[in-house]
């Protein structure tokens, strides 16, 4: 059903792409991240929940077509419908079908609740095409609600020391499931335009989240920005400040040491390894294809469980510039 060419997942029978890294004449996108999403491309379908993303990524006057969760479209020879996947706003599974053989890739997603997008739903098929950004057993996310308390308590700590607290976070997604969970009354919340930018288009479908400024007095405030600004002339300013970074990344001692940070916290929107076992034992799916991460582990897991698994080497995309 699919095959790895140059520019990445594609389907010859319905003639398109699945998350291209090039501009190409069809794609189907999960979702509206840089590293999934790239401009350029002639026609583009994505999940309607995440349109206006999507759009903002691309160029003016992109061609999208969009479609409901679970609603069946004819591409060539291969009836194709999107399925939640609990990433961000308007994430999806691809799920091909033709001739009675069912394929469903993953693109990016998660188990743990997320009030700001639709929740993951298992896609049952023959193949799956999963990622497997923290397939090792030492990736375990606690509650992202204890993640959330412990975010605040570091906040009002700050405050008492007469710090501002400058929170490196992903902006498309991450930034907005941490606004919408946190206790705005706090303090005062700024974000940087990266976070801001976004920030209107999950207002704009519904999505609630606090009053934040882009420039006001950062005393004592919760400061967002992209870890793109990390030591850049606008975060400067915020001195003094407490700086910490929330990513599943702040699980290992590496990353949070090499960027300098005070604190980390473990806060994903990726699945764990559960989860992404979990995940794959609900497609009933017996073939796997592993992508996107540590590969060889989770495949060499699956086949010991009786599965048949391989490693696929897709093209890399260009550095998220975010």
């Amino acid at each position: 059903m699919l095959e790895i060419r140059e520019a990445g997942l594609y389907c010859a029978a319905g003639d398109f792409y699945i998350d291209p890294i090039a501009p190409v004449e069809r794609a189907v996108i999960t979702h509206a991240h840089s590293d999934h999403a790239v401009p350029g491309g002639r026609h583009y379908l994505t999940a309607r929940e995440g349109e206006a993303l999507l759009s903002a990524r691309l160029e003016d006057g992109a061609s999208i077509q969009t479609a409901g969760y679970g609603e069946s479209l004819r591409m060539g020879d291969v009836a194709v419908s999107l399925h939640p996947a609990g990433h961000i706003l308007g994430s999806a599974q691809v799920r091909l079908e033709r001739n009675g053989e069912v394929w469903a890739v993953s693109g990016d997603y998660k188990l743990a609740p997320d009030p700001t997008c639709t929740p993951f739903e298992p896609v049952r098929c023959h193949t799956f095409v999963t990622e497997s950004t923290f397939a090792l057993p030492i990736f375990r996310w606690a509650d992202s609600r204890d993640t959330i308390r412990a975010i605040e308590a570091w906040w009002r700590e700050n405050q008492e020391a007469g710090k501002a607290s400058l929170l490196f976070v992903y902006p498309v997604g991450k930034a907005q499931r941490i606004l919408h969970e946190i206790d705005a009354s706090i303090g005062s919340i700024l974000c940087h335009p990266a976070v801001a930018r976004i920030n209107e288009i999950y207002r704009g479908q519904g999505i609630a989240l606090p009053l934040a400024s882009e420039s006001g007095d950062s005393a004592r405030a919760l400061i967002l920005a992209p870890p793109s600004a990390m030591g850049s002339s606008r975060t400067r300013r915020y001195a003094p400040a407490s700086t910490a970074m929330a990513s599943g990344w702040m699980r290992i001692r590496g990353p949070r040491r090499r960027r300098a940070l005070d604190r980390g916290f473990v806060l994903s929107d990726h699945a764990d390894w559960p989860e992404l076992l979990h995940a794959i034992g609900a497609t009933g799916a017996e073939d796997i294809w592993v992508a996107h991460g540590f590969r060889a582990p989770l495949a060499r897991w699956l086949n010991e469980q009786g599965k048949r698994a391989q490693t696929i080497d897709l093209p890399a995309p260009e550095a998220d510039a975010e």
